[in-house]
């Protein structure tokens, strides 16, 4: 199986990077679940210990998977139709907006973060900063959950296409 992408199939790289943040991205909804539904108990606690982390090495992950794919353009598989591109552009943006908010919200609180083990930027004395705050406050919530559904939209149109006798299946591009 090549590395590289094909305009058949998705290369390794792209494959690990699809279900390794498949996996991670399941965790951090199992955990931000946890977190809405089950405060303060062990279950809370076990999960949303690694949120923070776990959402930071998905922001590195959507960084890497976004060069990896502009390296590949010309290789990769082509969209089906607009609608298909139009929602792997919205998932890749939630994907990057989401964390992003939640990156500048920790900051703007004045609060040290330091993801597992490796120190990203230090804490500072005195009031947050507001207009750093503020977003993350009103957004990374809601937009979070709408990355799930655009998420589970995905998984939806993954299915129809693949059960529909008149569509073409794409699930061979990403699973074979």
């Amino acid at each position: 199986m090549p590395t590289g992408d094909n305009t058949d199939h998705y290369g390794q790289v792209s494959r690990a990077l699809h279900w390794g943040m498949a996996l991670l991205i399941l965790w951090q909804f199992l955990s931000a679940g946890a977190h809405f539904l089950l405060g303060d108990t062990a279950i809370e606690e076990f999960f949303w210990a690694s949120h923070k982390p776990l959402g930071f090495l998905l922001f590195i992950l959507v960084v890497i998977r976004a060069l990896w794919a502009m390296m590949n353009t010309a290789r990769r598989p082509p969209s089906i139709n607009l609608a298909a591109k139009t929602g792997h552009i919205a998932l890749y943006l939630l994907l990057a907006v989401v964390p992003g908010l939640a990156l500048l919200r920790q900051y703007g609180s004045g609060k040290s973060f330091e993801p597992l083990g490796i120190p990203i930027f230090s804490g500072f004395e005195g009031e947050e900063i507001g207009w750093m705050v503020a977003p993350g406050d009103w957004l990374h919530s809601w937009l979070g959950w709408l990355l799930l559904a655009t998420i589970l939209g995905h998984i939806v149109m993954v299915y129809w296409h693949r059960k529909s006798a008149v569509h073409t299946d794409v699930l061979p591009r990403m699973w074979r």
